[in-house]
């Protein structure tokens, strides 16, 4: 069977959920949809036996080609993520459309030095691009600077630490803003434009690139000082928690 156009809702199978962190879980999802492109995200829809429907649009996560990872937050106040974290299992079927979004994607081909900035569960298409990265585009720099209350709850940590390990042209950096720096070299800080400005002195590469994603407040923090930073805004591409711009 091909895959459906983005624009039509069809079913998911939930393959596997797992937790990545205290209030964080994994979905990988059974889908016929299109190859996405790093940085684009899903719609998923619910809806109650009474004919209800509540939808939420959720970045993904994998690489392109791999089946469909979600990360998703458990809001209390939430019509969806309390759903996949108290009540969903394996082999249950959801409603899904996608994938979506055109502006905030990166291909190998688009170059490089790439600056990823996340905060939180914002992690999700940015892991996308590293992923993609890790397989295409062996010899450009990319840096991942991750913003989290404390390294347990920071997605993904020990899959970074490895692939930075293991590739000199990467680098990761966590910044805890509540707890102890997990190694030598993260940040115990917020992401202002003092602390950003000596992120990419020490990391040597003057961007191409540049994707931030996470709340609107987050967002707002961090353009603000990377334009303190000297990077030009039409470098800067955002998303927040409901949108890309």
């Amino acid at each position: 069977m091909s895959a459906q156009g983005p624009t039509r809702w069809q079913e998911a199978v939930i393959e596997r959920i797992a937790p990545l962190t205290p209030r964080i879980v994994s979905v990988i999802l059974k889908a016929d949809l299109a190859r996405h492109v790093a940085g684009q995200h899903v719609d998923v829809r619910l809806t109650a036996p009474d004919g209800y429907a509540a939808q939420r649009s959720y970045s993904i996560a994998s690489a392109p080609g791999q089946p469909v990872e979600l990360i998703i937050e458990k809001l209390d106040d939430g019509e969806v993520s309390p759903y996949f974290h108290d009540i969903a299992q394996a082999g249950d079927a959801i409603e899904v459309r996608g994938p979506l979004g055109g502006h905030f994607i990166w291909r190998a081909g688009d170059g490089g030095p790439v600056l990823l900035v996340a905060g939180g569960s914002g992690i999700a298409p940015l892991m996308a691009m590293v992923r993609d990265w890790g397989r295409a585009a062996a010899g450009l720099p990319m840096m991942l600077v991750c913003s989290a209350r404390t390294w347990d709850e920071l997605p993904f940590g020990e899959e970074l630490e490895r692939l930075e390990a293991s590739r000199a042209d990467f680098r990761f950096v966590a910044a805890i803003t509540r707890g102890p720096a997990h190694r030598p070299a993260d940040r115990t800080q917020r992401l202002d434009a003092p602390a950003l400005r000596e992120l990419i002195a020490r990391w040597g590469h003057v961007p191409r690139h540049v994707f931030v994603c996470g709340s609107n407040r987050f967002v707002e923090g961090v353009t603000r000082g990377l334009a303190d930073a000297t990077l030009t805004a039409g470098m800067i591409r955002t998303e927040r928690y409901g949108g890309a711009e």
